[in-house]
C-alpha cells in the first residue's frame, strides 16, 4: 500500500508541475507583465526597476523554480487590474463557487438517483422512454443556453427568482455564505440547476445501468425466488450496490463542475471564481488567470488521488496490480 500511495502522489506532483509549467508560460509570455501593470506616464528607469524587482531578467528557468516556490506558498503575486493579493480576491470568490458546485452536486444525486432507478425497473414504460428522451435534450443544451431558458422562465415571465448576482450573505471568518439568508437562497437555485442539469444525466444513466446489470445478478434472483419483496430488493439490495461508482464520479466531477462553473457564473453574474477568470481574460489579467489554471487543476487532481487512495483501500487487487 506504501508504494501505490507513493506513486499516487508521484504521479500528483507530476501533474500539477506540467500545470505549473503551462501556468508559468502563460504568465511568462503571454505579454510583457511590466507593460501590463504600468501606465504611460512611467520612466524607462522605473520600468527597468520593476523588471528587475520581478526578477524578469533572471534565467527563464530560475523563473520557472521561483513561480513554483511561490505557488506552493499560495503566492501568485498581484493582479493587474485591482492592484490587490492574487490569492485573496481568489479567496473572496471561492465561497461563491464552492456553495454552486455543492448544490448542484447535491440537486444531481437527489433527482438523478430516483429517475436512474425509476428507468431501470420501468424500462420500456412511456413515462420512461420520456425520461429518457427529455434527459437526451437537457445534456444536449449548452449550459448558457439552459441558464437564459431558466432566467426568461423563472424571472423574467414569471418574477419568481432573481436573474443575477448572489443576494445578501452572512460572513463566517473568510467563509461568506448566502445559504442562511432568504435572498441568497433564491439567488441560489436558478444558477444551480442550470449548473447540474448534465450532473443529473450522468447519474441518471449510470443508476440505470449499473441497477439493470445488478438485477441480471444471482444473487437477485436468488432474493427474489424466496420471496423478498420488490421494493426491497430494489432500493435495499439493488441500490446499494450501485451506489460505489455514483459516489466515485461525483466526487470526480466536483472538479469538472467548479471548471464549467464560469460559464454559468457569467450568465448568472454569479460573483465566483468562473467570473473572475473570465473578467481576467478580458483585461489579460495574467496573474490571476495562472493562479485560476493552478487550483483548479489542483481540486482536479487532488479528488482523482483521494478517489484511487479510496478504491486501493477497498479493493486490494488495485494495489496488487500496480506493483
Amino acid at each position: 500500500m506504501l508504494v501505490f500511495l507513493i506513486k499516487r502522489l508521484s504521479n500528483a506532483a507530476l501533474v500539477m508541475l506540467a500545470v505549473s509549467l503551462m501556468a508559468f508560460t502563460i504568465f511568462r509570455f503571454v505579454g510583457d507583465p511590466v507593460e501590463l501593470m504600468v501606465n504611460e506616464q512611467t520612466t524607462e528607469a522605473q520600468r527597468a526597476e520593476l523588471r528587475e524587482r520581478m526578477g524578469l531578467n533572471d534565467p527563464v528557468l530560475v523563473q520557472f523554480a521561483s513561480f513554483v516556490g511561490k505557488a506552493v506558498q499560495g503566492d501568485f503575486g498581484i493582479s493587474y487590474r485591482n492592484q490587490t493579493d492574487v490569492m485573496s480576491l481568489i479567496g473572496e470568490r471561492f465561497p461563491a463557487t464552492m456553495e454552486l458546485v455543492l448544490l448542484a452536486t447535491i440537486i444531481s444525486l437527489v433527482v438523478g438517483l430516483p429517475l436512474g432507478v425509476i428507468t431501470a425497473i420501468h424500462r420500456g414504460k412511456w413515462f420512461t422512454e420520456s425520461i429518457q428522451f427529455a434527459s437526451i435534450i437537457g445534456v444536449s443544451l449548452p449550459s448558457f443556453v439552459i441558464g437564459i431558458l431558466l432566467i426568461l422562465a423563472f424571472s423574467v415571465n414569471l418574477g419568481w427568482l432573481p436573474a443575477f448576482g448572489r443576494g445578501e450573505v452572512v460572513d463566517f471568518g473568510f467563509w461568506s455564505t448566502g445559504l442562511l439568508t432568504r435572498s441568497g437562497l433564491l439567488a441560489l437555485i436558478l444558477p444551480s440547476v442550470a449548473l447540474s442539469f448534465y450532473q443529473i444525466t450522468l447519474v441518471m444513466r449510470l443508476v440505470r445501468a449499473e441497477m439493470l446489470e445488478v438485477l441480471r445478478s444471482d444473487f437477485v434472483k436468488f432474493a427474489r425466488a424466496r420471496g423478498v419483496p420488490s421494493h426491497r430488493l430494489y432500493y435495499r439490495h439493488a441500490l446499494r450496490n450501485c451506489l460505489m461508482p455514483v459516489v466515485t464520479m461525483t466526487a470526480m466531477n466536483i472538479g469538472s463542475l467548479i471548471a464549467f462553473a464560469l460559464v454559468t457564473e457569467t450568465v448568472f453574474q454569479w460573483p465566483g471564481m468562473g467570473l473572475l477568470f473570465i473578467q481576467a481574460v478580458t483585461f489579460v489579467d495574467i496573474p490571476v488567470m495562472a493562479a485560476y489554471l493552478v487550483i483548479v487543476s489542483f481540486i482536479f487532481v487532488t479528488l482523482n488521488t483521494l478517489v484511487d487512495i479510496a478504491y486501493a483501500l477497498i479493493d486490494p487487487r488495485l494495489r496488487n496490480a500496480t506493483h
